[in-house]
């Protein structure tokens, strides 16, 4: 288990926060300094949970199986047109991130990045059906062998940043970390329609560990 880097920055706030903290119950309540020791452990506990990144090594199985981008919930698994680059009826299958989960996002699957792309948009809960199109949101595309996988990150109520490390162009393994969302939010995958699914609705996944779904192409 390791701390991962995109939370550098909010641990050495959090550490400035209950120095201050300290200070304050220390000089002005310091018959519950007690409390402030709780504020601080809690504030300490929760940065560390959530910016954790357990190792997960890529799975070494068969190339076709779609791998959890994410860990989460399956909250949506059903038929769509998917508009904005695929431009055809997909499976859409969407994992939603609560602020308890591991926030790594992991590449589904290996291939070749052919679309990048980084809309602004609203904050609405990322269990709104409305927050794959209307949220914030990055579209990635992975050209698999076998079919075009469309991985979509989107912001929730509380989350307000979202971290992607792929480039046009690249070619990535399934597995190696394509990015981070900051604070519940979620993560849509687009696939073909032949794909045998392996996951069912409200089944919790584990990110680099769940095969989501098989590609036939």
């Amino acid at each position: 288990m390791s701390f991962h880097r995109e939370g550098r920055a909010t641990l050495v706030l959090t550490i400035i926060l209950s120095i201050v903290i300290w200070w304050f119950f220390n000089k002005f309540w310091p018959a519950a300094i007690w409390l402030g020791y709780a504020l601080i452990a809690f504030l300490l506990i929760t940065v560390l949970q959530f910016f954790r990144n357990p190792s997960r090594p890529a799975p070494d199985i068969d190339e076709d199986l779609v791998i959890a981008p994410a860990d989460g919930k399956v909250v949506v698994i059903e038929k769509v047109m998917e508009d904005e680059y695929l431009h055809t009826e997909c499976l859409q299958i969407s994992i939603f991130m609560s602020p308890t989960n591991v926030h790594v996002n992991r590449n589904p699957v290996s291939g070749k990045i052919i679309f990048n792309k980084y809309h602004p948009g609203k904050y609405l809960v990322a269990w709104d059906p409305k927050s794959s199109t209307e949220n914030e949101r990055t579209t990635v595309v992975y050209q698999h062998p076998k079919a075009s996988v469309l991985m979509r990150q989107i912001a929730g109520a509380l989350a307000r940043r979202i971290v992607n490390y792929l480039k046009d162009g690249q070619e990535v393994k399934r597995g190696a970390e394509m990015g981070f969302i900051k604070f519940g939010s979620r993560v849509d995958l687009f696939l073909p329609l032949d794909a045998q699914i392996l996951v069912s609705f409200n089944q919790k996944v584990v990110g680099n560990v769940t095969e989501i779904a098989r590609l036939n192409g």
